[in-house]
């Protein structure tokens, strides 16, 4: 599975935590460049895009939900945070890799 993520200038642990339930990051915005905020590009081939609410003002999480949307590409937001970025995965019933059903084959 491929990422979008929106915000945040670092990740620090969200990328070891994103491995854990498979997603990798296809790519990473800051969403601090004036082009960033206006047209998000490159969401088309992502199977997911992660707003990180606290970096990120309300029109530009409007922008990128509505080209989620657009793309019928599943969006979440949460703060940056590892606890966060979980309950959101887990809520939206998103499964660790290492409770996948197929690994114990």
């Amino acid at each position: 599975m491929q990422a979008y993520i929106v915000g945040a200038d670092t990740l620090g642990n969200i990328p070891q935590l994103l491995a854990e339930y498979g997603i990798q990051i296809g790519h990473h915005v800051t969403g601090r460049n004036p082009s960033h905020q206006r047209t998000p590009s490159g969401i088309k081939g992502m199977d997911i895009v992660i707003l990180f609410t606290d970096f990120l003002g309300h029109n530009v999480m409007r922008n990128y939900r509505d080209a989620a949307e657009k793309q019928n590409v599943r969006f979440i937001a949460c703060r940056r945070s590892v606890c966060a970025l979980t309950q959101t995965l887990e809520r939206i019933g998103t499964a660790r890799c290492g409770d996948c059903p197929q690994r114990l084959h």
